[in-house]
């Protein structure tokens, strides 16, 4: 029902940028929230963000002013577009959808990606 494909990942150095792209076959795509994760080496998944099917958006507090979520309806494709990357930036991350609601939670999403690595120098 429902597959994620992230692409976009790399190295940078810090201050540097990048942009994530999930491609998502989901039939109803723009009733879902679409979501990014992410998980660093020993530490849990964390939620990044959020737009919901109405184009609201949200951020944890670590990324707001430097990363911004948004989605295309028409090619069913959601970015994230990270500025002034840090070194704490470093992790896998992952694409995730949920049908209808948003959530923090990671275990109320539906599907998700492989996920795509970012890797921040300094």
């Amino acid at each position: 029902q429902v597959q994620l494909v992230e692409s976009g990942g790399g190295s940078v150095q810090a201050g540097g940028s990048l942009r994530l792209s999930c491609a998502a076959s989901i039939a109803t795509y723009s009733t879902y929230c679409m979501a990014w994760f992410r998980q660093a080496p020993g530490k849990e998944r964390e939620w990044v963000s959020s737009i919901y099917s109405d184009g609201r958006t949200y951020y944890t507090d670590s990324v707001k002013g430097r990363f911004t979520i948004s989605r295309d309806n028409d090619k069913k494709i959601l970015y994230l577009q990270m500025n002034l990357l840090k070194p704490e930036d470093t992790a896998m991350y992952y694409c995730a959808a949920r049908s209808r609601r948003c959530g923090i939670q990671s275990s109320l999403y539906d599907g998700w990606g492989q996920g795509t690595q970012v890797t921040v120098s300094s």
